[in-house]
């Protein structure tokens, strides 16, 4: 029998990736969104079974399920700052509709991948995050996809489900939002120096984060998905490097300048720290490696210049 696969948060940023890539292989691919944050557009081309409907309601989720063999959960409420603002829509989102689509996946006998969120690694003394630390959210955010995590372990322990947890670590590249107040930073930085605005800079620039192309995470979440695994696997996707805000400004104001010639490019405008901003985030990938054979293929210095450029040809057609 050939993949049925459902894709949650399919229209979003990487949702739309993961549907591209399966599209790409052949498989037969379902999507549920409710279009909270997600666009129809992204999946313009793409021969995909299309569900508009939200995992927080159980009978959308049991329909959009049938017949599906595995399953990529990556719909949730995005965004520490959104979870301040709406901690209990976040929790709903990630964790209510997490229970729901384990749930479901449970009555097909489906394997699920779940995006899980560094976030949940909070600020801790060791440099490197790795699965064996204790987990300790900083916001409604990392707390909800925190319970996620706990509700894949409990579902894989007590239903003999086949699930692996994937924790994302600032996944950036073409198709993220870059106009909105919740934007990745990398989007976000982007945007205003393309159209010759100050960027935000949270804090003072010198948070490290291992940003992480989103076509190499693609390919690690399609190698978990097609494991044999069994039980419940947590595991990091990411580079293992670090990179600071400051950095990647300076970075992108380099190709500012060589792609777009006397672009004037104002100072940035520097804010407070937000608040559950961890000071730094880069991921031990060793599990992943050795049990997924996850081995990156682009990497952060490439995947900047492609993601600058895609929105460099996206802005100059607005």
């Amino acid at each position: 029998m050939s993949d049925r696969v459902l894709v949650t948060g399919g229209a979003g940023f990487i949702g739309s990736h993961v549907c591209e890539r399966l599209c790409h292989e052949g498989r037969e691919v379902v999507v549920i969104d409710n279009l909270c944050t997600g666009k129809r557009d992204n999946l313009a081309g793409f021969d995909v079974e299309f569900h508009e409907g939200s995992i927080t309601r159980p009978a959308d989720v049991e329909k959009a399920m049938q017949g599906v063999n595995k399953v990529v959960h990556l719909a949730a409420l995005p965004s520490v700052a959104r979870s301040l603002e709406r901690p209990i829509d976040t929790h709903e989102a990630c964790a209510t509709g997490t229970a729901n689509v384990l749930n479901a996946a449970k009555a097909v006998g489906a394997r699920v991948v779940y995006a899980g969120s560094s976030s949940a690694y909070g600020n801790q003394q060791a440099m490197h995050k790795h699965e064996q630390l204790r987990e300790d959210p900083l916001s409604p955010y990392s707390a909800a996809k925190l319970a996620g995590e706990l509700y894949c372990r409990t579902f894989a322990r007590v239903f003999d489900m086949n699930v692996v947890v994937t924790r994302f670590f600032n996944v950036f590249g073409p198709r993220q939002p870059a106009d909105s107040p919740y934007s990745g930073v990398i989007a976000a930085f982007c945007r205003s120096l393309i159209l010759g605005k100050s960027v935000r800079i949270d804090g003072d620039g010198g948070q490290g984060r291992d940003f992480t192309y989103v076509e190499d995470l693609v390919t690690g979440v399609l190698q978990c998905l097609d494991a044999d695994s069994t039980g419940c696997d947590t595991v990091n996707l990411a580079y293992g490097a670090s990179t600071t805000v400051m950095d990647v400004y300076e970075l992108l104001q380099k190709f500012t300048r060589e792609h777009i010639p006397g672009q004037v490019i104002p100072d940035p405008v520097m804010a407070a720290p937000r608040t559950g901003d961890v000071r730094h985030s880069l991921a031990d990938v060793t599990r992943a490696k050795e049990r997924f054979g996850f081995a990156p293929t682009v990497g952060f210095a490439e995947g900047l210049a492609r993601t600058f450029a895609w929105y460099r040809a996206q802005i100059g057609s607005e």
